[in-house]
């Protein structure tokens, strides 16, 4: 995964399970968990480039459903719901 550099797997389980159920992922808690909080700007563009999957400059609709995936590849998609 192209985010092991930036944060541990750990980081990433922990930001996992704070959105276990359809309709339970919050991005402010999702960060705090998988401690984007703490990173450098440096660190933080690096994230949003690899988020920014069409180099937009924007995170669009299909990138977001997908946003957990960039995380870890068995990650649930997110959904409306």
């Amino acid at each position: 995964m192209a985010l092991a550099g930036i944060l541990t797997e750990a980081e990433i389980a922990a930001g996992l399970q704070s959105c276990p159920a359809a309709g339970s992922f919050n991005y402010e808690t999702f960060f705090v968990k998988v401690g984007l909080n703490s990173k450098s700007k440096d660190q933080l563009t690096t994230v949003f480039a690899i988020l920014d999957q069409d180099k937009s400059g924007f995170t669009e609709e299909d990138e977001l459903e997908l946003f957990l995936q960039n995380f870890t590849a068995s990650a649930k998609a997110l959904t409306d719901a």
